[in-house]
């Protein structure tokens, strides 16, 4: 009685697995499947394409290149190339920047108790609001010191935004990191700064690869202050997607495909630091 009961709480387990699995990988599927379709295919239900073509693609890297046979007359008339390397740029530097200050902030609250409970409060808070309440005092802002579509102003913005998170994924890390250990490396002669570089920052190795994945995904995926501060300059990825639209409606299949180009970025980064990845999920674990 007693191994069937485990027998049907396994088979239950696998199976809502592979719904959750299923649901979660439905959208992915359907928007691969949706960039090589062509245009007479955009609105149809079938999974697989009937007549598979790779214009989507290329229209991203040649905008006058006719998609399906068909041409869309919109106002796209470079490739994907600068907003690309804009959202490499802006995307990059704003999650090191987080990284960096959040780390140091969690190091001072975790140890020292920096700003007490207030500052860990008040960050939390930051992230309450809506980001639509912020649109327009940063338009102001902005425009008063001129950072309107620039990569100083994105990447300012983007650390600003991933700070609250950086902080609080960070501080957890450190909090497991036995304050014995540092207090060990103290007695033996190490400066304060030495116990932080060769004890603290190895041991949070896997934290700070997990905190800097989760930050980059926000940043590179980030739309509505990226759409608010870039007119032509600093356009980013998901901006550019949204601009896909012709006289006859939305380029389905050229959105489709920008978006998968859009993922590997963070599948590549993702996949070079794994190893950490494991570490860091687990870290809890080391007491």
């Amino acid at each position: 009685m007693a191994r069937t009961k485990g027998v049907a709480k396994t088979v239950v387990r696998y199976l809502l697995l592979i719904v959750v699995c299923a649901w979660t990988l439905a959208p992915v599927a359907w928007m691969v499947s949706l960039s090589f379709k062509g245009p007479t295919e955009w609105y149809a239900p079938n999974l697989i394409p009937i007549q598979p073509i790779i214009d989507n693609y290329i229209s991203l890297f040649i905008p006058t290149n006719p998609i399906g046979g068909s041409h869309f007359f919109t106002s796209i008339t470079e490739p994907i190339t600068k907003p690309l390397i804009n959202s490499l740029i802006a995307a990059g530097l704003g999650t090191l920047f987080a990284v960096l200050v959040g780390f140091l902030a969690a190091y001072g609250v975790s140890r020292y108790r920096a700003g007490g409970t207030f500052i860990i409060f008040f960050t939390l808070l930051t992230r309450m609001l809506p980001g639509a309440t912020f649109v327009a005092p940063l338009m102001v802002f902005y425009s008063s010191i001129r950072f309107i579509d620039t990569y100083v102003g994105l990447i300012l913005l983007y650390t600003a935004v991933t700070l609250t998170y950086a902080i609080w994924l960070m501080k957890g890390f450190i909090d497991e990191i036995p304050p014995e250990w540092e207090e060990a490396a103290l007695l033996e002669g190490a400066s304060p700064w030495t116990v932080l570089r060769k004890v603290t920052i190895p041991l949070t190795k896997g934290g700070l690869a997990a905190s800097a994945l989760f930050i980059f995904i926000l940043n590179w995926s980030e739309f509505l202050f990226a759409l608010v501060i870039s007119v032509t300059q600093v356009t980013t990825l998901p901006v550019q997607i949204s601009k896909y639209v012709s006289a006859v409606g939305r380029m389905y299949g050229t959105q489709a495909s920008l978006g998968i180009i859009a993922t590997i970025p963070s599948v590549a980064l993702g996949y070079l630091i794994q190893k950490h990845l494991v570490t860091g999920f687990t870290f809890g674990r080391i007491r």
